[in-house]
């Protein structure tokens, strides 16, 4: 299992909890996703800070197919706290590739 938290610096040491960055965040979610899913993330297509930590989505590949436009894609929201916890994750949607965001044909 991976760290799930950033190492804390000798000027971190007396803080009571060290919040992740936003580019630990994307580590984190990467990794949580591989772990529960099994998926390896194709690509993160969003994040934001929220009151409590971040929020990043995902793109993974669920089905690999011949010819590659006609993989499945999933999209993932992950919500980490500000320590670098999961919270929640889902899946938001399914896709064929080449699919545009509101669901309509082929790009």
């Amino acid at each position: 299992m991976t760290e799930r938290t950033r190492a804390r610096s000798p000027d971190d040491r007396g803080a009571e909890h060290t919040a992740v960055t936003a580019r630990d965040a994307i580590a984190l979610a990467r990794d949580y996703l591989t772990e529960m899913t099994g998926q390896e993330p194709a690509r993160m297509t969003s994040m934001a800070p929220t009151d409590v930590g971040w929020l990043v989505e995902v793109e993974a590949v669920e089905d690999r197919r011949i010819p590659s436009s006609s993989d499945i894609l999933a999209l993932y929201e992950i919500e980490l706290d500000a320590d670098g916890e999961l919270l929640s994750y889902r899946r938001v949607r399914r896709y064929l590739r080449g699919q545009i965001a509101n669901g309509g044909g082929p790009t």
